[in-house]
């Protein structure tokens, strides 16, 4: 299916089957009036990264005519003496852009010769979507995308609109609709994608937003992601803001998460994880909680993945937010619909929510090593023991200890340290990715205790 937008006079389209040769999708497309595509692929970092093609070239691109010198990017693991890698669009995922509809966006693959490069972001994914496929299971995936729009004051960002400023804005409707002409621009290119939005709010945070949309398979989930950012950045600029993607901007403010709603169906559609009949009460199938216990094991490395800034560690605190509470989770387990959880199983069961996730991810390296450490959690028949009902943020280490609960890890090194230990995210990655992105991150964390911070100064400057 190839997704379309609004075209330029305001008519609502439908989604089209994209043809299967190359020239009739050109013809579509150019009679929507687009003139370029641009053929993009994300960074280790999970930040697009394009070049555009003229149309009319566009069953050139479609073979891999274009190349990118892999050293010129950042955590692309390649010398400047390697050959160059070459994207090939994925062309029946291809997104016209709401902001500029004479450019159709296509996610590709990247390709080493005439074989998949195996540190491309999108080949790792797919090739643990082919493991599940081979034992029977479709990996469906769905995001909750929080950020924040802000504009400049004096040099300082503050919130889109100047009104917003509850201590707890969360569902304010007022602050909402004072923000309303660009999140509905957002959310009408959204549903212009053909990505049926169920609801949006104003969230935690003063200038903060959330929208929620359909799920779908997770290769075309994590494509919307990356391209939702790109189009939030574009639509925010249009009105002289910024959106951000930093999991914590404000310190007594919340973070932004992207919670991951994730489930298993079978190759017929079915949710592999629904149960009419459950004892722990949650809804949930033995499957799937085999599932959870999966990814519990790998929790601290699937942290790097899904939270790998060092500014993600400030939202994955028990406290800071004026609001009482972070609602991000701090240790590794599960639960019924119970927000203090990493892992929570919402209300009607059938999915699992992980919460650790945060705005900033890499969406095909974080949805891998999660169902890559769910499937091991199915083959290895693992449990995951009771679900946590209580306020998990109220335990005390020996309550936390009698029940088997360990700490997330709570700074970016801990996690890159146990993303560098766990067999199956090295086997997962594989040893290009998995190498480049530990020494990444491990340089991005030993270049942080080295800055001086507003507080230090601000503590420290006139302490004597």
């Amino acid at each position: 299916m190839f997704d379309t937008v609004l075209g330029s006079n305001g008519a609502q389209p439908t989604e089209t089957t994209a043809p299967t040769d190359v020239a009739g999708l050109v013809a579509d497309l150019s009679g929507q009036g687009v003139r370029y595509a641009a053929i993009s692929f994300v960074d280790l970092h999970g930040k697009t990264k394009a070049k555009l093609v003229p149309l009319e070239h566009l069953d050139q691109a479609s073979l891999g005519s274009e190349l990118f010198t892999g050293a010129a990017l950042d955590g692309v693991p390649q010398e400047v003496n390697d050959e160059e890698v070459s994207a090939h669009p994925d062309l029946a995922a291809g997104m016209v852009m709401p902001w500029r509809t004479d450019v159709a966006w296509f996610p590709s693959d990247l390709w080493l010769g005439a074989e998949p490069f195996q540190a491309c972001s999108r080949q790792i994914l797919r090739r643990v979507l082919d493991q599940a496929a081979t034992d029977g299971f479709v990996f469906n995936l769905g995001i909750e995308t929080e950020f924040f729009l802000l504009r400049d004051e004096d040099g300082d960002p503050v919130p889109a609109a100047g009104s917003d400023n509850l201590d707890k804005p969360c569902y304010d409707l007022r602050s909402l609709m004072h923000n309303l002409d660009v999140v509905d621009e957002i959310v009408t290119a959204m549903n212009g994608l053909g990505w049926d939005v169920y609801s949006f709010d104003h969230e935690d945070g003063n200038g903060q937003f959330e929208t929620d949309f359909g799920y779908t398979d997770a290769l075309r989930m994590s494509d919307r992601f990356v391209f939702f950012r790109l189009m939030v950045g574009e639509l925010a600029r249009r009105h002289d803001l910024q959106a951000t993607w930093m999991p914590k901007p404000f310190a007594d403010r919340t973070g932004s998460g992207a919670h991951f709603n994730m489930s298993l169906a079978d190759l017929a559609g079915t949710n592999l994880f629904a149960a009419a009949e459950d004892p722990r009460g949650c809804h949930l199938s033995p499957l799937g909680y085999r599932f959870v216990a999966g990814v519990l094991r790998h929790a601290p490395a699937i942290c790097a993945l899904i939270a790998p800034t060092v500014n993600s560690y400030k939202r994955l605190v028990r406290q800071g937010s004026m609001s009482g509470l972070t609602w991000a989770p701090i240790f590794a387990c599960y639960g019924n619909n119970n927000r203090t959880n990493m892992l929570r199983i919402p209300l009607g069961g059938g999915r699992v929510e992980c919460r650790a996730a945060d705005s900033s991810t890499n969406p095909y390296l974080g949805a891998a090593l999660l169902l890559a450490a769910g499937l091991e959690g199915i083959r290895e028949g693992l449990d995951p023991g009771d679900p946590n009902a209580d306020n998990m943020y109220l335990l005390t280490e020996r309550e936390l200890a009698v029940r088997g609960v360990s700490w997330l890890p709570r700074t970016l090194l801990e996690a890159i340290e146990a993303l560098d230990a766990d067999p199956l995210a090295a086997r997962t990655l594989g040893p290009a990715m998995h190498g480049s992105f530990v020494t990444a991150k491990a340089a991005e964390w030993d270049s942080y205790p080295a800055w001086v911070s507003e507080w230090e100064r601000d503590r420290y400057l006139r302490f004597f």
